[in-house]
């Protein structure tokens, strides 16, 4: 997915990968259809990435009748050497969340409203 942001740039900060993964942390129950539009790619290129992900361990795949349902293991590590030893939970969570909060407070991408915290 390239989209110009009028900066002089048309690349995202995450990989298709990245933005898989967080789709399914999102939606469990998400068809790769559903995914495939979220990250913006085919669904071919969705369904190969799912398989790369199930692969390395970050998701497993359960079929339920004709459905399947995805769980995220939180305690996979990135890859990356940069981020040797961080583990993925934190940051799918901050992401999941994050739609959800602006989605719900009618904010979008870029949104400077910071989430309400309940007390």
């Amino acid at each position: 997915m390239s989209l110009p942001d009028g900066r002089g740039g048309s690349w995202t900060l995450l990989t298709g990968h990245g933005h898989v993964l967080v789709e399914i942390a999102r939606n469990p129950k998400a068809r790769i259809r559903d995914i495939a539009a979220a990250a913006g790619i085919t669904e071919r290129t969705a369904q190969a990435i799912v398989a790369d992900l199930e692969q390395a361990g970050y998701i497993t795949r359960t079929r339920t009748g004709r459905r399947t349902r995805y769980s995220v293991d939180p305690d996979s590590s990135f890859r990356h050497p940069a981020q040797e030893g961080l583990q993925v939970g934190p940051f799918l969570a901050l992401l999941a969340t994050a739609r959800d909060n602006t989605s719900q407070k009618g904010g979008g991408p870029g949104s400077a409203q910071p989430p309400s915290h309940a007390s």
